[in-house]
Parts: structure tokens; sequence; C-alpha cells
């Protein structure tokens, strides 16, 4: 059961995240036809400019509901198989064997084996998931590395598997959307940004949403802050980022208006076909970045709190910034939050990270959003 929207006990959560030590977070949430929006903190450290609820901001791998969503239209047209090997569409990125073996689902849902490129592109990462022996030097590096695509797929396809193709648990790799991306530019003949843009945004009426082609964020933003686990003393500002690093896994500038309308209409068939959308919502076990197990569909996650509905979205992260969006099953109560500081928690002596009050002042937030 859900409660009506109490806007003072949505105020009083955003504020207890701010307390617990974020700089500052914005969120829109909707019940019906009741919409409320909040922000709390500063957009900027430095200046004490305030947050609001309309700014733009980057979102990270929320990107990959909108990709999904973009290479499901091309299933539907005929363009592409959803269980075609990707072999048969990018022969050189996935050569041999495993291009025979590995599906388009596959790559949708993590169940590739496709390991991570990223500690590859970014030498001081390399130790990842080994955090402790990992340090944030590379962060700064690429801030403006223009990086193509392929040459990043290929450091995840030549990197040793981290599984069969459609075993499971699956473990969740940015490589497998960076050749969804390169999947839609051999089948439509333009870029994946265009593609996307065509059939899923503009479809989606987003006014504010973009794949962004250079490094900063257009229009009123907020500074956002990377901790790299407590080894970036204070927090530094990564809002000017050439985001070629992610691309169509997770590039995506967007507002939580435009987040909640974009789930919405997805949720009620209205981007996808229903019967595409009941394919997003099929679910296999997957292993997150955190290390945790979760449900996964077609760029699609589920959250569900004990005796409550089920909710459908999907979280991000880039460097600096967060967010997550979840709407109910029957799409009536939306929820979009968006952060400006991430990985705030420390260490401890065995390298793992360290509970943070953030973390549970989070939780509260979302539980006040989703379940009131």
């Amino acid at each position: 059961m859900r409660k009506p929207l109490d806007p003072a006990e949505l105020n009083a959560a955003m504020e207890n995240v701010h307390r617990a030590g974020m700089p500052g977070l914005f969120a829109e949430v909707r019940d019906g036809d009741q919409v409320w929006r909040g922000a709390a903190g500063v957009a900027d450290v430095a200046t004490g400019r305030r947050v609001t609820a309309d700014m733009r901001h980057r979102v990270g791998s929320i990107t990959k509901t909108f990709t999904a969503a973009a290479v499901l239209r091309q299933v539907e047209s005929g363009q592409i198989g959803l269980d075609t090997p990707i072999g048969r569409y990018l022969p050189r990125l996935v050569p041999g064997e495993r291009g025979g073996a590995i599906t388009v689902r596959m790559l949708i849902n993590h169940t590739s084996g496709l390991a991570e490129y990223l500690p590859y592109a970014y030498p001081s990462l390399k130790a990842f998931p080994a955090v402790a022996d990992t340090g944030p030097q590379s962060l700064d590096d690429n801030r403006l590395t223009r990086f193509h695509p392929t040459e990043l797929i290929e450091m995840g396809v030549t990197a040793p598997a981290v599984g069969a193709p459609g075993g499971t648990p699956g473990v969740y790799s940015n490589t497998n959307y960076l050749l969804l991306g390169e999947l839609l530019e051999q089948v439509t003949g333009t870029t994946a940004e265009r593609c996307i843009t065509r059939n899923v945004i503009e479809r989606a009426g987003l006014r504010d949403t973009e794949l962004p082609a250079g490094p900063y964020v257009n229009g009123e933003h907020s500074q956002i802050y990377e901790a790299w686990f407590g080894m970036i003393d204070p927090p530094r500002d990564y809002s000017v980022y050439d985001m070629s690093w992610v691309g169509p896994a997770a590039s995506l500038i967007s507002t939580v208006t435009d987040l909640n309308r974009f789930f919405g209409m997805l949720l009620a068939g209205e981007i996808v076909s229903p019967s595409s959308l009941t394919q997003m919502q099929r679910t296999v076990p997957v292993v997150s970045q955190e290390g945790k197990t979760i449900d996964y569909g077609l760029g699609l996650h589920p959250m569900k709190a004990p005796g409550q509905g089920t909710f459908w979205g999907h979280g991000g992260t880039v460097w600096g910034a967060g967010a997550l969006a979840m709407t109910s099953a029957d799409g009536k109560r939306q929820m979009s939050v968006a952060v400006n500081l991430q990985r705030w928690n420390r260490l401890d002596s065995s390298g793992k990270p360290q509970p943070h009050p953030i973390d549970d002042a989070l939780t509260a937030l979302h539980r006040v959003a989703m379940y009131g």
C-alpha cells in the first residue's frame, strides 16, 4: 500500500540527505496527478549557489534504458533479431566463436560474459574491484580524452571473459552497451546518438534530455563532486568531462522531470510495444559493479520493499554525479532523484567501503518517495 505524497515528509527526507553529507540533491515525485519537486543543499560548494529541482544533470547508466529501448524499436521493425548472434552484425568487433554465441539479448541483460573495459582504459583503476588498490589519477588524466567506442570495445572483448555467453549470474559490463551502440549504427546507417534521440528521446517528447557531443552540460546545472572512496579529499569537481568513455552506456544528460516522463511512457507501452516491454521485464540475476546480485531485465531493474509493489527503473553514476529513477508497475507512483557527490564511502582497514550516514538517509528518502 502506498500513502499519498506528503510534501513536508519529502522535504525533511531530502534535508536529512544533505545534512548527512551530500552537497546537493533534487527530486521529482509523482502520485497520479499529484506532483512534488524539491531540492536541498548547494550546486556549488565554493559559491553556495543552491540546487533547484529543474537542473539538468548527468544521469549515468539510466542511459542504458534509453539504448535498450532504441534497440527494441529496431527489433520491432525487423532490423535486429533479439536472439541473433552479435557476430552476424559486428563480426570484426566480436569475432569467432564468441560472436556466434553472444546474442543481442545477452548484451542487453549483461549475460554476454564480456568484461568491463574501464579498468583497461583507466590505468589507475586496473585493480578494480579491489578498490583499495586503485587510485583516482586516471579520472583527471582523461577529463578531455576523446575515446572511440571500438577501442574501448576491443579492451573489453580481449580481456579475460567474466562468464560463458548466456550464463547466470551475468556480470554488469559497459562493454555490452557500447556494442549495442555500434549495432544501432550498423543497422540504421546513422550514429547511435541520433538513433536514440530520434526513436526514444523525441518520441517521448523530452525537452531537456540529450546525449552530449562535448564535455559541457548546457543549461542550468550543478557542479558534480567525486570523492573516489575518500582518496580525493576534498571531493573534486568533474562537471566538465568528455563522456565518450561511456557513450550509449552512461553519457545521458536529463532532468528529474524528463526521467519521470520517460519511464511513465515506457511502462505504459508508449515507447516500445507492450510485447517488447514484456521482454524488458524478463529478468535474470546479474552481479552489479558494487558486487551485489540484482535482478536485471533488458535495460530495466526492479526494486521491491517487503509487502510493497514492484517499481521498475534504473540507477546511474558517473564521475561526481548520480541518479535513480523508479516507476511503480501500475505507472502511478514515480520517483527521480539526482545527487552531486559520488563514492562518498571511505575504506576500512580491509579495503571495504564503510557505511556512511548518506546511505541510510538516501534509503529513507527513496522509501518515503516510493511508498510514503
